[in-house]
């Protein structure tokens, strides 16, 4: 949850991860025998449209699955068609 950011910009909410974890095995002297460092990274880009505001996006973390709720933006009125005269 910690590792986890959300952006949104341009109409386009950026999600981004990053993982590291760092493991030492020992003998049994407490001498150090293996010492490893993983790391990783995450991101995805989507996008929402211009008219969605931070405000109104929400996100939740449980149990390791990302929820990110983002309302559908209202859909434009299209003019009927208008025909122009021939003269």
């Amino acid at each position: 949850k910690e590792d986890i950011q959300m952006e949104l910009k341009d109409g386009y909410l950026k999600v981004s991860a990053t993982h590291g974890s760092n493991t030492e095995d020992k003998d049994e002297k407490g001498r150090v025998v293996r010492k490893e460092r993983v790391s990783g990274s995450y991101s995805r880009s989507f996008y929402v449209g211009e008219g969605i505001h931070q405000e109104d996006v929400k996100a939740s973390f449980d149990n390791g699955e990302l929820k990110i709720v983002v309302p559908k933006e209202a859909p434009k009125q299209v003019e009927e068609n208008k025909f122009i005269p021939i003269e």
